[in-house]
């Protein structure tokens, strides 16, 4: 990691369904980007990663999270700079959504179905890391 390393956090945000008790995952859309993705953000100055991910839970989709299983650490380049990702599979435990500036909407989806929506390949691969953490592979 170099200086301009753009440092952030996310969530692989997931459920049971209140239906029927299957697994389900949080995505949500970013309009400026029109892309489907795991809620993630940037890390304040000095922020902890963990805590930088739970906000970023919370600010995206409306809901609080139980951190669960460190995930595997993103990195690719964005606006020209390496950004460096971190992920902890966390369990929905309250709240709802409310559209906001960064996110206008989010889905739960199955895991087979949330794998087909995202927008980067990368994040696919986070769906496994989650089930493998639950012993769902």
């Amino acid at each position: 990691m170099t200086d301009d390393t753009i440092r952030a956090a996310g969530c692989v945000l997931w459920r049971r369904s209140p239906i029927d008790g299957r697994l389900e995952i949080c995505l949500v859309h970013r309009p400026k980007y029109d892309d489907w993705s795991h809620p993630k953000g940037k890390l304040k100055r000095g922020e902890d990663p963990l805590a930088g991910a739970l906000r970023e839970v919370a600010e995206e989709t409306g809901y609080t999270a139980a951190p669960g299983t460190r995930l595997p650490t993103v990195h690719y380049e964005a606006s020209g700079r390496p950004k460096q990702v971190h992920y902890w599979a966390a369990e929905a435990t309250g709240g709802s959504f409310t559209p906001n500036s960064e996110v206008d909407r989010i889905l739960w989806l199955p895991p087979a179905v949330a794998r087909g929506r995202m927008t980067q390949p990368r994040d696919r691969e986070l769906v496994d890391a989650l089930l493998n953490s639950l012993n769902l592979t």
